[in-house]
């Protein structure tokens, strides 16, 4: 049953927007990120595969090399927690039965028993015609994590701020993703707003209901 009301949830998601302005005294409690990095594990992801890799960022040096690829924004090194969602560049028969061992061990089952849902993946991801754009769909699966990211910061009365204004292929190299088989996709600052940031108490612009909910 859930302990969270509908009312609080509007609240909250009405209170978030996308943070022009993060005050960098601020920081995000240790308990409070193990919530946020357990929110980004239990986001769902096609097939349950999660072709996904988080890169945490709070080193100050990092941030700063990372701010030029990122149009120069400030909120990469005034942020306390600044996230970076990478997706992988492919999906091998290898992901596959790595995610089916994973089923497998938590769910106490053989991994004999999940043949059929093995080939159903092989089939589609790796030998079908999806494998061509693979990397679009897994940088799909990674706005999944990111729409995730922000819900779950706001519950928690937390800033953030989407990311898509960056060089992934700068990312790439300052990160040192080439041999990983994983690359950049977006970011996400977070943090806390600063409380002179004029677009906090900015009205959110949204068109009505009727305009874009289509009942059938």
């Amino acid at each position: 049953m859930s302990t969270l009301s509908g009312e609080s949830l509007l609240q909250q998601l009405t209170w978030r927007y996308a943070t022009k302005k993060f005050d960098p005294a601020r920081k995000i409690s240790d308990a409070d990120w193990a919530i946020v990095e357990q929110a980004l594990i239990l986001t769902p992801s096609s097939y349950g595969l999660q072709p996904w890799k988080f890169i945490v960022v709070t080193d100050p040096a990092l941030k700063a090399k990372l701010r030029p690829a990122t149009w120069n924004q400030a909120q990469v090194e005034d942020c306390s927690h600044y996230v970076v969602l990478t997706a992988r560049r492919d999906i091998t028969e290898a992901d596959v039965d790595a995610f089916v061992a994973r089923i497998a061990r938590v769910r106490g089952v053989s991994v004999e028993s999940l043949a059929a849902y093995k080939g159903y993946m092989v089939g589609d991801l790796v030998n079908g015609p999806r494998h061509a754009t693979i990397a679009e769909w897994a940088a799909r699966q990674a706005y999944i994590a990111l729409g995730n990211l922000m819900t779950s910061a706001a519950v928690l009365g937390i800033d953030a701020c989407p990311f898509e204004g960056l060089e992934p292929a700068k990312y790439d190299e300052i990160l040192g993703l080439a041999e990983t088989g994983f690359h950049t996709v977006c970011a996400c600052p977070m943090g806390y707003r600063a409380s002179d940031d004029k677009y906090a108490a900015t009205p959110k612009v949204r068109f009505e209901a009727r305009d874009i909910i289509d009942h059938r």
